[in-house]
């Protein structure tokens, strides 16, 4: 057959080639290249590429191709740079929008303080890592490119706990978080904790000297404090709680929100989490906090009353998408600070777009979903004044972003 040209990347990172019959993706490709393989569908398999791109590099993983963590580790830094900050420009140019895009922040190779692996038993083997390319298949990772290097040399570790709670069907995940007071390890196994497994876990984090091991969000063993710093505060976020990716990208968010804050004597921090914004922004405004995690929030405010010279911080357990903080009570404060799910936040965007708040910094981790909300906020008199994004998964198709509005 015939050479593909590939002349995009599709949104999972995959090359599109456009032909008479339609899109054709191919994995572990770049525009410009040409390519021939085996069309099945819409899918271009055992794909080879006959004239590489001048972007295209060796990847850095052994694993890469066959695992599913990253797929685009044969791209330049440069050519992911630009690609995922066009993916925000096309996400807000599809609303009508447009702004001065900052140069991405990107995260250094080996610093993923926050991964999670999925594990199995069999008859005979044990196998802690990451799915493929299918979720069917699980692949012994010995080896990562994106993860801290304490995760890494924690995999032998995470194997033994499988063996213990795994039965021989279905899979078990582990969560894993770097702390300063070491790792923080979350498990949801299969079997019952009862006390001979509660003894086993314990014993086994004790000879890992784990900051904490939790069951099912359970606390089984804890040696020391699972610490994250937030400014000036130290926060012990509950087991398996919400942690950005890297420090070097949760700097950058933060950075960009404390600037779009500006000199807000008051800020309203919603989906606070355990208080990745809301920590740092008291050490000169007064904070709200609002989550509906009431154990992330208690893990907030913990932390805000161990940390001398915090301005007031108020915690408010609150469904935001079923309930979100209205207009009038917006109103009091002189910034809003956001970051909600993926889904976005239609309903408190909404109310903030009828609110006098003058500054709001929105955190997104899915351009689309920020694209449909800032819309909303313009619609309602706010200017987009500038977009930072931020890749903080790196070689992943994912990236994460701080918009900046203000309203006259």
């Amino acid at each position: 057959m015939e050479p593909l040209i590939i002349s995009r990347l599709a949104h999972l990172g995959d090359g599109v080639a456009d032909t008479p019959q339609g899109p054709v993706f191919a994995p572990f490709t770049l525009p410009g290249e040409a390519v021939v393989g085996r069309i099945d569908g819409e899918r271009l398999l055992e794909a080879r590429v006959m004239a590489p791109a001048p972007e295209r590099i060796a990847p850095v993983c052994p694993h890469f191709g066959v695992c599913g963590g990253c797929a685009l580790q044969h791209a330049s830094d440069a050519f992911l740079a630009d690609w995922k900050t066009q993916m925000v420009a096309a996400a807000l140019a599809a609303r009508g929008l447009s702004a001065p895009l900052r140069p991405i922040a990107v995260s250094p190779p080996g610093t993923r303080r926050r991964v999670t692996f999925a594990g199995r038993r069999t008859r005979k083997t044990v196998v802690a890592g990451f799915h493929g390319r299918s979720d069917a298949t699980l692949i012994a990772i010995t080896a990562c490119a994106v993860a801290h290097p304490a995760i890494v040399a924690a995999l032998p570790v995470c194997a033994a706990l499988v063996g213990l709670t795994a039965s021989r069907s279905g899979e078990v995940r582990l969560s894993v978080t770097v702390t300063e007071g070491g790792l923080d390890i979350d498990l949801a196994g299969q079997k019952p904790l009862d006390g001979p497994l509660r003894a086993l876990l314990a014993q086994a984090a004790a000879a890992a000297d784990m900051a904490r091991l939790s069951y099912g969000g359970e606390t089984v063993a804890q040696r020391r404090p699972p610490h994250q710093r937030f400014g000036r505060a130290l926060v012990a976020p509950p087991p398996g709680g919400f942690l950005q990716a890297t420090r070097e990208g949760e700097a950058a968010l933060l950075a960009a929100v404390a600037e779009a804050a500006g000199d807000a004597e008051t800020v309203a921090d919603l989906f606070s989490g355990s208080g990745t914004f809301a920590l740092p922004l008291a050490e000169r405004a007064a904070v709200r906090a609002v989550e509906a995690d009431a154990a992330a929030l208690a893990a907030l405010d913990a932390a805000w009353r161990a940390t001398p010279g915090l301005r007031a911080v108020a915690v408010e357990t609150r469904d935001l998408k079923a309930r979100p903080l209205m207009a009038a009570e917006l109103n009091r404060f002189d910034a809003v600070v956001f970051d909600p799910p993926r889904a976005g936040a239609a309903a408190q965007a909404a109310q903030i777009a009828g609110s006098a708040v003058s500054r709001v910094a929105a955190v997104s981790c899915n351009p689309a979903t920020f694209a449909r909300d800032a819309r909303t906020l313009i619609d309602g008199g706010y200017r987009l004044d500038w977009v930072q994004p931020v890749d903080q998964f790196r070689w992943s198709p994912h990236v994460e972003l701080v918009g900046a509005f203000t309203k006259a």
